[in-house]
């Protein structure tokens, strides 16, 4: 037989509870569906997320489609994609705002328009928003492109953190000190950068190739 102590204990927590209910049930069921509303709008939002990216990649892809057809398009089709980049850029998510810029800028740059390249270069190097690899490779292109136009220190400035081993872009960005300094005449430090880059394992092989064929090259002109 239950004890008649336990029977009245179990009584009296369900009054409790029955009051508790009573006095807070309104505020427990407005938080539950304060969370399933949350939840919802989460996934909501994710939805519409990869909604707006899976139409940020079809509207990439086709303004991109003629000039990747053409190869080398004419300086008029080059630059009439890259002004359609920018305005898709304006409004697009960000990963895909910033491969729209990096794309302009080298459209841009084939045409024979530096200045609008070199604007689009920094923009994104700039973007704190952006991928740093990305904005790793702003830099870069900025500074291969501005070798003997913008100033040499500048151009170094830009260099120094992709030059670091960390960097994968180590290889491309020592040689293009190893060219600032050929153009300062610094023959003795390109040819120091060129030779870290015919031995770096690392580096990819056309870059090592190029080192060393640029390396054979000063030494056979310091020689004769």
């Amino acid at each position: 037989m239950p004890d008649i102590f336990d029977e009245i204990a179990e009584d009296l927590r369900n009054d409790r509870a029955i009051g508790l209910a009573k006095r807070y049930g309104v505020w427990l069921l407005g938080a539950c569906v304060a969370v399933l509303v949350g939840v919802g709008a989460q996934q909501g939002w994710q939805g519409y997320q990869t909604r707006q990216a899976n139409k940020a990649a079809l509207q990439y892809l086709a303004l991109t489609a003629t000039v990747d057809l053409a190869n080398t398009p004419a300086p008029a089709q080059a630059v009439q994609a890259a002004q359609s980049l920018n305005q898709f850029a304006a409004t697009a998510p960000e990963g895909y705002k910033t491969l729209a810029n990096l794309r302009a800028a080298a459209l841009y740059a084939s045409a024979g328009q530096p200045t609008q390249a070199a604007a689009l270069w920094t923009g994104v190097a700039q973007d704190g928003s952006a991928d740093p690899l990305l904005r790793d490779l702003a830099n870069l292109l900025w500074a291969q492109h501005a070798v003997g136009t913008a100033a040499d220190a500048d151009v170094l400035a830009r260099l120094q953190p992709l030059a670091l081993d960390a960097n994968p872009y180590h290889a491309l960005a020592r040689e293009t000190q190893a060219l600032v300094y050929l153009h300062q005449g610094n023959n003795a430090q390109a040819k120091a950068l060129f030779t870290q880059i015919a031995t770096d394992p690392n580096a990819p092989g056309n870059v090592r190739n190029r080192a060393q064929a640029l390396l054979a090259s000063l030494n056979a002109g310091s020689n004769g």
